[in-house]
């Protein structure tokens, strides 16, 4: 064996498994509390006052069994979230999903993102989704980066639709057929 293979071996014995598991009640107070962080302090989310425990609820726990959510797990260490959520209410749109994506702040950049894109868009498969569209505010450069990284692209550029923190945002969809 090589030093290089040895490296190899190495690293991949060192990377954390995350789990996911179907967002439960109990996970719902972890769950605001990673939102209401980019709520307070980030352009990522458009609230501008944080949710209650009900507000999140309705959120993320879908009365449609299509659309699903998830929390990201490290052991038994909630590290965030993922979702599908309805693209709009529409008939027409019912082959269509949104993908959303909210981890621990002091966790991004981690390679946490890219696992958990890939792990609801095997879900989005089974459900039988045509394509998912991720909405991301056109500062948050890491979201951009993440959804281009693996395979969405760029489809509509909405200017100064949003205002938080005394200025303009612009949101961008990305989509990604499946």
């Amino acid at each position: 064996m090589h030093d290089e293979d040895m490296l190899f071996i190495s690293m991949k014995m060192e990377m954390p498994i995350y789990s996911f598991e179907e967002i439960t009640e109990q996970d719902l107070t972890e769950v605001r509390e990673i939102y209401n962080y980019y709520v307070s302090n980030t352009t990522i989310s458009f609230h501008t006052e944080e949710l209650t425990l009900e507000e999140i609820k309705a959120s993320v726990m879908n009365k449609n069994p299509r659309f699903k959510s998830f929390v990201i797990k490290e052991e038994d260490e909630l590290k965030g979230y993922v979702l599908i959520t309805q693209y709009k209410s529409k008939q027409a749109y019912d082959f269509s999903g949104e993908v959303t994506i909210y981890l621990k702040p002091d966790i991004v950049g981690k390679g946490i993102g890219g696992t958990a894109l890939r792990y609801i868009e095997d879900v989005a498969r089974e459900q039988g989704f045509y394509t998912l569209i991720a909405t991301v505010c056109m500062e948050n450069t890491r979201s951009k980066s993440l959804f281009e990284k693996y395979g969405y692209e760029q489809c509509a550029m909405f200017k100064g639709v949003g205002y938080k923190f005394d200025r303009r945002l612009d949101i961008g969809s990305f989509q990604k057929v499946l």
